[in-house]
Order: C-alpha cells, then sequence, then structure tokens
C-alpha cells in the first residue's frame, strides 16, 4: 500500500511504499476512498501536541470498505466485507479504566488515537479496531459520497458534542468558521437555532459563507453580536478568544472549548465569569456519539463544501488548510 507518512515532527510527510499489513484479533483493514484533513492533523505534525507515535501516518476523518476481517472482527454488529465505514479521532478505548466504566470512553486513561498514536488515512488502506468503526450505509446523490461524508467523521462529530454541552440556547455563536463550524451551522439552523458567527476580523469572504449557511449575523472576532448569545463554540485555537466568547454570552451562558489545542488564554477578570457563566472544554468523542450523529445526519441535510487534493498532495492540502485558502474542509482521495 502507498501512504503519507510523517517520519520526524515539523517535517513534511513522505510518500512511502508500506508493506500491506493484515488485521489482528478484533481488527478490520479498509481499503480508503477519502480521508478528511483537519485541523488536528495540524497539530501532529507541527508538534502541538505532544509524543505523536512516531513514524506515523496522519489522517482521522477515514471512509473506506472493509476488505478484510480480522479474527472475532466479525463478531461486531452490522459489520462485513464489503461495508462503508468510517474510522473517527478515537480508535481504541481500555474498556476498563473507571471512565470507560462510567461510560465516559472518550476520556479513556489508555486510549489510542487515529493518525496519533496509530496509523490513520492518509494512505490507500489502514487498520482499525472494529468497535469503532461506524456503519455509513449507502445514501445515493453528492451529500452521501465518500468525500462529502469524510469531514463528519471529525468535525461534524466533535461539533455534534459540543453543540449538545453548549446546551438548547437559541442564540449560538460560532468563533472560526472552518469545516467544523460549517457543518455545525448547518445542524443548528436545522435544530431552529440562530447562529452568529465571528470569523478573522476583516474576513469578508468566510463572513459571506457564513451567511450563505444561513448565519443570521457574521463579523469579526472583535465584535459583539447585536445581542446576547446563549451559547458560544469555540473552534478557533486562539486562546485570547475565551474572554471575548464569555462577554458576548448572556448571564447563565456557557462557552465551549471545542479543540484539541488552545493557545494559553490570557488573564481574565473575574467579572466575565460571575453570573453563573460557564466555561467547558471538549475532549475527543464516544461511540454513542458517533452513531447518534451520523443516523440523524442524512436528515439534517448537511452540504460539505470540499476541496479534493490527490493523496500524494496532502503536504499542499496541509498547507493551504494553515494558510485558510479554502472555505469548508479539505480531502484527500487516494
Amino acid at each position: 500500500m502507498q501512504a503519507m507518512v510523517l517520519t520526524q515532527v515539523g517535517r513534511p510527510l513522505v510518500w512511502t511504499e508500506v508493506p500491506d499489513r493484515q488485521p489482528g484479533p478484533g481488527q478490520i483493514r479498509v481499503k480508503v476512498l477519502a480521508c478528511g484533513v483537519c485541523r488536528t492533523d495540524l497539530h501532529v505534525v507541527d508538534g502541538e501536541l505532544p509524543h505523536p507515535q512516531v513514524p506515523i501516518i496522519p489522517g482521522h476523518e477515514i471512509v473506506g470498505r472493509i476488505d478484510a476481517l480480522g479474527p472475532a472482527a466479525g463478531g461486531v454488529p452490522r459489520l462485513e466485507i464489503g461495508q462503508r465505514v468510517g474510522i473517527p479521532w478515537l480508535g481504541h478505548t481500555c474498556g476498563v479504566c473507571p471512565y470507560c466504566a462510567a461510560q465516559r470512553e472518550n476520556l479513556c486513561d489508555r486510549p489510542l488515537f487515529t493518525g496519533y498514536t496509530r496509523d490513520g488515512g492518509f494512505a490507500t488502506a489502514t487498520i482499525a479496531d472494529a468497535r469503532f468503526a461506524f456503519p455509513l450505509g449507502e445514501p445515493v446523490g453528492p451529500a452521501g459520497s465518500d468525500e462529502a461524508l469524510a469531514p463528519l467523521l471529525c468535525a461534524g462529530l466533535i461539533g455534534w458534542r459540543a453543540l449538545g454541552m453548549a446546551g438548547g440556547g437559541q442564540h449560538l455563536g460560532l468563533y472560526g468558521f472552518g469545516a467544523a463550524a460549517h457543518i455545525l451551522a448547518q445542524v443548528a439552523r436545522w435544530q431552529g437555532r440562530s447562529v452568529f458567527a465571528f470569523t478573522k476580523p476583516g474576513d469578508l469572504a468566510t463572513q459571506s459563507f457564513a451567511r450563505s449557511l444561513g448565519a443570521v449575523w457574521a463579523g469579526g472576532s472583535d465584535e459583539m453580536p447585536p445581542q446576547p448569545l446563549d451559547a458560544a463554540i469555540l473552534f478557533a485555537t486562539v486562546g485570547g478568544l475565551v474572554p471575548l466568547a464569555l462577554k458576548a454570552v448572556r448571564k447563565g451562558g456557557r462557552v465551549v472549548c471545542a479543540g484539541i489545542y488552545m493557545s494559553d488564554i490570557p488573564r481574565l477578570p473575574y467579572s466575565l465569569l460571575w453570573e453563573e457563566r460557564q466555561l467547558l472544554s471538549v475532549a475527543n468523542l464516544t461511540r454513542r456519539d458517533g452513531l447518534d450523529f451520523l443516523r440523524q445526519a442524512p436528515q439534517m441535510g448537511i452540504v460539505t463544501k470540499t476541496t479534493r487534493y490527490p493523496l500524494q498532495q496532502a503536504n499542499q492540502a496541509l498547507a493551504d488548510l494553515r494558510a485558510g485558502r479554502f472555505e469548508g474542509a479539505a480531502v484527500l482521495v487516494p
């Protein structure tokens, strides 16, 4: 098989011929049809996440078809050869730690993460834990294509978990309008919420993009919305936005930090947190999150905006993501 491999943190990925691998007990092998390029991949490549397993094949928004079942993998309900599945960021949990026992596997003490501590989808094939493969079905039309579904496997899933943590308020602010926010804006509008989009100051193109997806207001992250927010979700990795978001939410409102990495949050006056405002973070996801979201996604009418790159151009896709050269999400197609 072929893969783009991170051999040294901070260096470009290397196009590599990798020996074909067989799935072990409880595992499946998946022929990769599409793999989204997530900002978390940048954090891995740039060394912002500690202790990656190097060499590593990045990529954790994987859509593919099962082409081999390891021993006992066939015992996982709904999985069979030829089936289309999605492979997410959370790739394995221990199942026995206090968090797993409490059905909070997203906080597992001994997890494995796809594209970070186990090989991911910037390749023509990958090995995955059968328990952490989501059946995707065969929806027809552009919204059901491999390329369109790939961003749902992280940008969509983490946005879905963040939305649940934000509560049921009507007025929702999204700080940073990239892959995750462009999906979540559509979900929130489907739920009947009003979306307020915050972009880099002066980024009129992205603000227009947000309004085209139903945002009732779009402006710079240095602006206050026209009315107090019930909740705000931060996808941008800038810690300095936290005080601004707290200022934008009403009394009793919530600010949810949805990224796996963020620069340091500056000192802030207690008055911004007072009046029972809450500051929360999202860590990974559970399989229940994935199953719930992907089951409902076809009803939501989500249309992902994607920019396609051949697998060999993974470094260009990462560079374009870092520079903000496209709207929506980048997807690698072997």
